[in-house]
């Protein structure tokens, strides 16, 4: 099971099995967050843990996703989104730099141009310990 938690300790998220590969997106909030991201589905291998506040991202007309963060020291953990998926599950994802480097450092890194294209781009052999610093 892999874990993370916010800087105060107050809300976490933990995830059960193999996370896969890690995202890095720019979008402009991902960007701005510096989050790297592990997936799965509400309900399933991802649970949130303690009390978190949520910002509510407006997409082209209509709300898209919630960004959960901290409400004491404002660490970013996890974002849900709000539209369903065609099979009627909801994504959710959690940012792993919340999780000790050592757990996450050898995951390999998948980048998403959520800014332009929104989508997939090459592999370029990066994985989390490189975009630590």
């Amino acid at each position: 099971m892999l874990t993370g938690s916010c800087h105060c300790g107050g809300a976490g998220w933990t995830l059960e099995g193999d996370p896969g590969s890690i995202t890095a997106c720019n979008c402009t909030l991902c960007r701005q967050y510096g989050a790297l991201w592990a997936y799965d589905h509400e309900g399933g291998r991802i649970v949130l843990t303690g009390a978190s506040s949520r910002y509510t991202r407006i997409g082209k007309s209509d709300p898209s996703l919630e960004i959960r963060f901290c409400p004491v020291c404002a660490a970013v953990i996890a974002w849900r989104g709000l539209r369903l998926e065609p099979d009627g599950r909801r994504r959710i994802a959690v940012n792993v730099r919340l999780a000790p480097p050592e757990a996450v450092a050898d995951l390999a890194i998948d980048r998403f141009d959520g800014l332009d294209s929104f989508e997939d781009l090459p592999a370029d052999g990066r994985c989390v310990r490189d975009l630590w610093f």
